[in-house]
């Protein structure tokens, strides 16, 4: 059986219990972060999923992306350190791409991907790079390119951040509840998922957010997601809190939202805004 029946609901008094990692006192203590991803056509998407990340208190903050977009990149997010992607075919990550996957606490990939050859070589090489106790977050492109990568190996601290459609290509099958299918992709991948407010394991825990609604729903809202998954991994959270964690403070970011602004409306680049006070509520 599967549904929320069997998930244990996250609150404020269950978040308390399950507190994250001390932020240390500087940013090398409070992690680094690695966003791979971006394209010509959407570059906004790393902007956000790093921005996320330093959000919710992560230290350090490289987005990896392409050349095209690189400089643009760079003064959207002063805080970070951009290295470029390389133009033509070949290994796709550059030798300080690869140096700085390999210093990261946690590293993100596939945010702004359009291309399904770029994102599987990504995921792929990144998988090669990093090591224990790396956390690895994969959104969009990154996630459909998954089922194509039979000898991959994920991290022990993956999280997966499919959406509805997302969740179809990982299954192979339509996918119309997501309550209904987040624990076997869990137990298919070896992975913390977290889709539309259910999370789940692969060793079978499962929690629900009942906060959060429509207005979630909104382009680059996925990214921002992503972003505070790596940032919670990188601050020293194992895959199941930072999920856990990171989906709270998404719908509450977007609770207060509809509060401040309306029930839709309200723009992706608002909730990184917000996640710092969202995570402030559980104290």
């Amino acid at each position: 059986m599967s549904g929320r029946r069997e998930s244990a609901p996250v609150d404020v008094a269950l978040l308390r219990d399950w507190p994250l990692p001390a932020p240390g006192e500087s940013k090398d203590a409070r992690g680094r972060v690695v966003v791979v991803g971006g394209s010509a056509r959407t570059p906004g998407a790393v902007v956000l999923a790093g921005v996320a990340a330093l959000r919710v208190g992560a230290g350090r903050l490289t987005l990896v992306v392409p050349e095209s977009i690189a400089a643009h990149v760079a003064i959207a997010v002063p805080e970070a350190g951009v290295i470029r992607l390389p133009d033509g075919r070949g290994a796709l990550l550059t030798d300080d791409a690869h140096d700085e996957l390999e210093s990261a606490d946690a590293v993100v990939v596939g945010p702004g991907f359009i291309e399904p050859g770029i994102a599987l070589r990504a995921v792929a090489e990144a998988c090669e790079t990093i090591t224990a106790p790396t956390g690895l977050a994969l959104d969009a492109f990154a996630l459909g390119v998954l089922p194509d990568l039979d000898d991959l190996v994920l991290p022990a601290e993956t999280v997966l951040t499919p959406n509805i459609e997302e969740a179809g290509i990982l299954l192979g099958h339509d996918v119309g509840d997501a309550a209904a299918v987040v624990g076997e992709i869990a137990g298919r991948y070896g992975a913390a998922v977290t889709c539309y407010g259910e999370i789940a394991v692969a060793d079978g825990r499962r929690w629900h957010v009942e906060a959060g609604g429509p207005g979630l729903g909104t382009s680059g809202s996925g990214d921002v997601l992503a972003g505070a998954v790596a940032g919670l991994l990188a601050r020293g959270a194992d895959a199941a809190q930072a999920a856990v964690w990171a989906t709270f403070a998404h719908a509450m970011a977007g609770d207060r939202l509809v509060t401040r602004i309306a029930p839709v409306g309200f723009l992706a680049r608002e909730l990184c805004d917000e996640l710092p006070r969202a995570l402030a509520t559980v104290g």
